[in-house]
């Protein structure tokens, strides 16, 4: 097994944070009886990752005497102590004879629990300089947002402290990354530097930076609302479930007519209007244990209606929709295909039947694989009996919404697992708040 060094940043003084610790750093608040940063190196550990650098600043010696050098928790901790502040990435200048592979980088003041071992693999696979976790949240608005190519290489970043004038996919930078030592070349003695602002975004200039799209557990405690949330997630379960290394549960959602209103074949970003009580749906999944993934048949594309990049713009729309109400999409996935020839403008090779137009569950196994989904605790909800017969193929569960179609179009004669007024009914019959 590849032996993995890592480096976590545990300098910060957790201003917000001084109404529940106030004589302590931040990755030293109290979380379900211990403190932050323990559950990083658990989670590091249960990784196989023992060899730990701790860089430490404010009140750094409390973190020393709690872990000293790591033999209680079967770990080996070495420490750097930041005499002045040198920012989020300064201290690397010091560590670069340490750091001699690539390595991992965590910030102190986040819960975690990642297969990191899967993370790293795939930065190894990218032959890169950098690679970041990134994944949707409940508050897009205030975040760093990533954009990628179809290769997931990052080519923008958008920060949070600009003014946005379009819409963008829900994909968050989180703070836990894969570096090469390639890096330290960019950080100065004694100088202080930003992580983001100094490297990476230099080498997203060099194309060397790749995005690791993933809906495992990762959350900044920065406020009390958000550490309160976390310790709910913490003693419900969420935060262990949601690993990869266990089987996820998912609702599959259909779009048009489900998330957002019906208006035919939607072709322009502007058609986009989410379903009354939509983003309140979405944000009981995102709360619950299961994933939430949208798959839409989107035959407009094979009957050249629409080009990829409107598509693009439509989902961009959706996505930041739900994102101004705190909700998210775990991911998605559309079919682009239409087997009937005689259209104006149609794409001749997207013209043919499909292992992935539904009913057929092209989409779903897809997701099965790249989210390790369990389909027999899964659902598939939809306007349509199209919906519920994909979700039968697919066997797992099916709820039919009373919006859109409203099962109006009699393709299939089926009868769902459950019936809702809208998404947010079948939702709450799901997860069990109407219990």
């Amino acid at each position: 097994m590849t032996k993995i060094q890592a480096v976590i940043m545990a300098g910060g003084k957790g201003t917000r944070l001084v109404s529940v610790a106030n004589d302590i750093p931040k990755p030293m608040v109290t979380l379900a009886g211990k403190p932050l940063l323990e559950y990083q190196i658990d989670n590091l550990r249960s990784n196989g990752i023992v060899d730990i650098i701790i860089v430490v600043g404010y009140l750094g010696d409390v973190i020393k005497r709690h872990f000293q050098n790591g033999e209680k928790y079967d770990v080996n901790i070495t420490y750097f102590t930041e005499s002045t502040p040198l920012g989020t990435a300064g201290a690397l200048y010091y560590l670069k004879d340490i750091l001699r592979d690539d390595f991992l980088l965590l910030y102190g003041d986040l819960f975690i629990n990642v297969n990191l071992r899967r993370f790293y693999d795939y930065h190894k696979n990218k032959c890169t300089y950098a690679t970041l976790y990134a994944h949707p949240n409940s508050h897009p608005y205030d975040s760093d947002i990533l954009v990628v190519d179809d290769l997931n290489c990052v080519v923008e970043w958008n920060f949070k402290n600009t003014k946005r004038t379009r819409d963008y996919k829900n994909l968050v930078n989180a703070g836990v990354y894969v570096f090469s030592p390639v890096i330290m070349k960019y950080i100065g003695r004694d100088k202080k530097t930003d992580l983001e602002k100094d490297i990476i975004v230099n080498l997203i200039q060099a194309k060397k930076v790749f995005a690791y799209p993933c809906t495992e557990y990762v959350k900044d405690i920065g406020t009390p609302e958000r550490l309160y949330k976390v310790e709910k997630n913490y003693h419900d379960g969420i935060c262990d479930q949601k690993n990869l290394k266990n089987k996820q549960k998912c609702i599959f959602l259909d779009r048009d007519g489900t998330v957002n209103k019906h208006v035919g074949f939607m072709t322009d970003r502007s058609q986009m209007q989410l379903e009354e009580n939509t983003a309140d749906a979405v944000r009981l999944i995102n709360e619950s244990e299961y994933l939430a993934i949208v798959v839409s048949n989107q035959p407009v594309i094979a009957r050249g209606e629409c080009g990829y990049d409107e598509m693009d713009a439509i989902h961009n729309r959706m996505y930041t929709l739900l994102g101004e109400e705190g909700s998210y999409l775990d991911g998605l996935y559309f079919c682009p295909h239409h087997p009937d020839r005689g259209y104006i403008g149609e794409v001749s090779q997207l013209k043919i039947a499909c292992n992935c137009r539904k009913p057929n569950t092209g989409m779903i196994m897809r997701a099965m694989q790249d989210y390790n989904i369990d389909l027999n605790e899964s659902w598939m909800i939809g306007d349509t009996t199209m919906d519920i017969q994909t979700g039968l193929n697919a066997g797992v569960k099916t709820a039919l919404v009373l919006t859109g179609e409203a099962g109006a179009d009699g393709k299939y004669d089926v009868v769902p697992n459950i019936i809702g007024k809208d998404l947010l009914g079948c939702i709450k019959t799901i997860i069990g708040e109407d219990k």
